[in-house]
C-alpha cells in the first residue's frame, strides 16, 4: 500500500483527522523541523482498533508525536505517518491508589491530579512537559524518581501487527531513559500504582518547589529539555560546562548559558543546526574528558551516521515499513 492509500483510508474512519505536509516545528518544543508527510490525529478511543489495522495494512513508516518535547525532525522532513492523540486521550481516572491515564494527558496535569487525590509518588512529573505515553517510551524521570517506580502496565497498539495488547511493566525493559518500545508501538493507556500520602504530607508544596527549581535552573524558550543522559557518577551538564561550551553556537542553535545540557533553537531556526551542535558537543566532551555522551532526543529523518554519532544507538527515521 502507500501513504496516499492510508490518507484516504484514515479519512473514512470517524474520529480520525488527517493532514498532509504538516510542519513538525508546529508540534515540537524545539519549534524547528521539516514537514510530516501525513499527520493522523486520533480523536476517539473507539476508532483506535480500526486505525491500528489500517496503519498496519499500509506498511509505511510510523512516528508517534506525543507532546513533541523530546523530538527533533530533520529539515528534510519525515516521509511517513506521524501520529498524535486528540483531547479524548487527555483523560485520567483514580480508583484508590491506582491511576488509569490515557496516553495523551500531560504529565504536569497528571501530577497535580494525583496530589489532589492525596496520593504521592508522582510529584516529580509536574516539571516534565511531556505526555504520559511519551514518558513511558523514554522512562522519563526527575527529582529522584521515574516512570518505572510506579508503572504497573501499559496498553500498546502495534502498528506493524495491527493489534492492541496490554503489557505488564516487566515487558518494557525499563532502564535509565530507556524502554524497548519501537516507534511502531504506540502507548495508548497506562496504569500507575501510587502510595497514599501521610496526613500532613506537603504534596502541593512539593509541586511548587519542583516547578520553582525548574524555572530557576533550566531555560525556557525553544528546547527539548536535557540533550544528553548523565554518564555514570557524573552530570552531562557539568561536563559540557567544564568543556567551556556554554553559549557555543552553530548557525541557529546555541548551548544555553543557563544550563549547559540544553540546546536552544532560534525562531525560524534549522533542525540540522541543532543536531550538528549536538554532534560537536559529543566530540568536544570526548576530547576533553574521554567521556562519551549519549543523546536522549528522538532524532528523525537525519543521516544514520550522524544520529549514531549523537545517540550511540540506531533510533532514527521513525519505524521503517515492515514486511
Amino acid at each position: 500500500m502507500s501513504l496516499e492509500w492510508l490518507a484516504e483510508r484514515l479519512g473514512q474512519i470517524e474520529g480520525i483527522v488527517t493532514e498532509r505536509s504538516v510542519p513538525s516545528a508546529s508540534l515540537c518544543t524545539y519549534r524547528v523541523g521539516g514537514p510530516l508527510a501525513l499527520l493522523a490525529t486520533v480523536d476517539d478511543p473507539a476508532a483506535l482498533d480500526e486505525f491500528v489495522e489500517a496503519v498496519a495494512h499500509a506498511n509505511v513508516a510510523t512516528l508517534p508525536i506525543g507532546k513533541g518535547s523530546n523530538l527533533l525532525v530533520a529539515d528534510a522532513g519525515f516521509d511517513g505517518v506521524a501520529i498524535k492523540f486528540g483531547d479524548a486521550f487527555n483523560h485520567l481516572e483514580i480508583n484508590g491508589n491506582l491511576v488509569t491515564a490515557r496516553a495523551g494527558i500531560a504529565l504536569p496535569v497528571a501530577a497535580r491530579a494525583t496530589v489532589a487525590a492525596s496520593l504521592t509518588g508522582f510529584e516529580w512529573a509536574v516539571g516534565v512537559p511531556g505526555s504520559m505515553g511519551g514518558a513511558v517510551r523514554m522512562n522519563a524521570g526527575g527529582h529522584g524518581s521515574d516512570m518505572a517506580a510506579s508503572l504497573v502496565d501499559v496498553t500498546v497498539a502495534d502498528l506493524h501487527e495491527g493489534v492492541v495488547t496490554t503489557w505488564p511493566v516487566e515487558h518494557l525493559d525499563l532502564g535509565y531513559r530507556h524502554s524497548n518500545l519501537g516507534l511502531h508501538q504506540l502507548v495508548t493507556q497506562v496504569t500507575l500504582e501510587l502510595q497514599y500520602a501521610d496526613v500532613g504530607h506537603g504534596g502541593a508544596s512539593e509541586l511548587k518547589e519542583i516547578v520553582s527549581w525548574r524555572r530557576a535552573n533550566q531555560p525556557g524558550g525553544a528546547n527539548a529539555g536535557s540533550v544528553f543522559t548523565n554518564p555514570p557518577g557524573d552530570s552531562a551538564g557539568r561536563l559540557i560546562d567544564a568543556a567551556g561550551l556554554k553559549g557555543m553556537r552553530i548557525g541557529t542553535a546555541v548551548i544555553s548559558e543557563k544550563h549547559a545540557n540544553f540546546i536552544q533553537a532560534d525562531p525560524d531556526g534549522r533542525a540540522d543546526d541543532v543536531i550538528l551542535l549536538m554532534a560537536e558537543v559529543v566530540d568536544r566532551v570526548r576530547d576533553a574528558f574521554g567521556v562519551e555522551l549519549h543523546g536522549e532526543t528522538r532524532l528523525i529523518g537525519f543521516e544514520k551516521e550522524l544520529v549514531d554519532h549523537v545517540q550511540a544507538s540506531t533510533t532514527s527515521e521513525g519505524d521503517l515499513p515492515h514486511g
